[in-house]
């Protein structure tokens, strides 16, 4: 999707949030986003977990 976005590309978006945030609301929204990441990420490890323990089931009933 950003392949191409390099080190300058990143200096922009990161000083245009800047200004359009201000410093105070910065750290705020990186937390933010760091919680919602790392709750997508436990849910998606959650789904893939579940859906081991199922096929698991799936393959004992089979060999009963």
């Amino acid at each position: 999707m950003l392949p191409n976005i390099g080190v300058p590309g990143l200096i922009l978006i990161l000083v245009v949030a800047l200004i359009i945030f201000g410093p105070s609301k910065l750290p705020e929204l990186g937390r933010a986003t760091g919680r919602t990441l790392k709750e997508f990420k436990d849910s998606v490890s959650g789904l893939s977990e579940d859906k081991s323990e199922s096929q698991a089931d799936d393959t004992k009933k089979v060999k009963s």
